[in-house]
């Protein structure tokens, strides 16, 4: 892979640093890298060549890249620090002989910010965990504190790539700067839009467990002339830490001499974290955690009806909370809606409902726990029931050459 032409340009009413991507190694074809923000935010922006860098190395070794070249010079700090997250991407979901991509580039012997900022930034999406970042940096860091949050990026591109929904959530949020005091920077990238269409036949797996967390740092080192550290809110405590890709061991990986990447929250489950933001009037009314962008009207962000809604529809009544915000359709759950809506998928997710079983029996929704440990129970036995199927065939691979399996498909009549 080839990383070249850096260059900062005018898109209309918006300010572009952009770079042209040539494939090497693969059938791909070159294609321009770009971040842009509106013209207000322009001395905001830099084209920084470690952001091309960080935000091109997870796809090309997920491609097949034997180097990345970047003509630009990079901080040797990221240098290192990438070739550990290659290793540990590797050891997660590689063979041990793959080979890790060369990095080619020239270092620079400087920071290119020797000053360093006096605020922090965090990607801000509107949902508990970026509200809780939000919250526990306001209460732990007094505002002249380096790490005090003063600036949010808003990101088109990455889950948003609706125009119209990407406006109701900006004007959903745009009251923040009064509310909070911080910057809100509108983001627009096609980092993660040229492997979307293709993930997404795979279930989004290289987005959550390879890409997602370079791609967020790849953002933030373009802004590092507002802020010197970038919070990425972690979606994961830490009893359910698992491989994937906004891990902090890969996060810490993806720093360098002028800008630190830190996860945030991995202490505090989701639960707790809604308790956090519960009695925040602000955050009550502009919570948007719903994946249904193409759903989102002018004032209405969440359907009420995906399990994600659900999940925090719940937890906020387990709290004390769901009558107190308009964010959803309705204030209220029935067992019958948790029956319908509600599929869990692993092991994290079951425990992120069983957090929520005394709280809902404490409110005295006997009925809504029941139905929440329905759906635990059914997951357990769709656990157990693939695990078996798993053996059997692990079995019938090992010891019987595939002949159950082709009884099985000849008594289907399908060979």
């Amino acid at each position: 892979m080839r990383i070249e032409d850096l260059r900062t340009e005018k898109n209309g009413s918006k300010v572009r640093v952009a770079a042209t991507v040539t494939w090497e190694d693969c059938d791909r074809q070159a294609h321009d890298v770009y971040f842009e923000t509106d013209e207000p935010f322009e001395e905001y922006i830099s084209c920084n060549p470690d952001a091309f860098l960080v935000g091109c190395i997870v796809p090309a070794m997920h491609y097949g890249e034997k180097r990345v070249f970047i003509d630009g010079e990079i901080c040797p700090q990221l240098n290192t620090g990438l070739t550990t997250a290659m290793s540990v991407l590797r050891h997660w979901f590689y063979p041990p002989e793959k080979e890790l991509v060369r990095i080619e580039a020239r270092v620079r012997g400087k920071p290119l910010n020797p000053v360093r900022q006096s605020g922090a930034g965090f990607f801000f999406s509107g949902g508990i965990d970026s509200f809780a970042t939000l919250r526990i940096n306001r209460l732990n860091f007094p505002l002249g504190h380096p790490w005090s949050i003063r600036y949010a990026l808003l990101v088109y591109g990455l889950e948003l790539d609706s125009p119209d929904s990407f406006q109701y959530v900006r004007d959903s949020l745009s009251a923040l700067t009064q509310e909070t005091g911080i910057t809100v920077i509108p983001v627009y990238t096609n980092l993660y839009l040229n492997y979307r269409q293709e993930d997404a036949l795979k279930g989004f797996d290289f987005w959550t467990y390879e890409f997602m967390g370079s791609a967020f740092a790849s953002i933030a080192h373009v802004f590092l002339k507002r802020a010197s550290v970038f919070f990425l809110a972690s979606s994961f405590d830490i009893p359910n830490l698992h491989p994937h890709s906004m891990d902090p061991l890969l996060n810490i990986n993806y720093d360098s001499s002028d800008l630190q990447i830190r996860s945030d929250g991995i202490a505090l489950s989701r639960f707790v974290k809604t308790k956090l933001i519960a009695d925040w009037d602000f955050a009550m009314e502009h919570l948007r955690v719903c994946n249904q962008y193409l759903r989102y009207r002018s004032g209405s962000l969440n359907c009420g009806k995906c399990e994600k809604c659900m999940r925090t529809m719940l937890a906020l009544l387990a709290v004390g909370a769901l009558d107190r915000t308009s964010a959803f359709p309705e204030r209220n759950v029935t067992a019958e809606t948790v029956e319908r809506t509600v599929w869990i998928k692993n092991s994290y997710s079951a425990n992120w409902y069983r957090e929520l079983l005394g709280p809902l029996a404490e409110r005295g929704r006997n009925d809504l726990m029941h139905a929440v440990e329905h759906r635990i129970a059914d997951y357990l036995r769709r656990k157990r029931t693939d695990a078996w199927k798993a053996r059997v065939k692990q079995i019938d691979a090992r010891y019987l050459n595939g002949n159950l399996l082709k009884l099985k498909r000849k008594g289907l009549g399908l060979g």
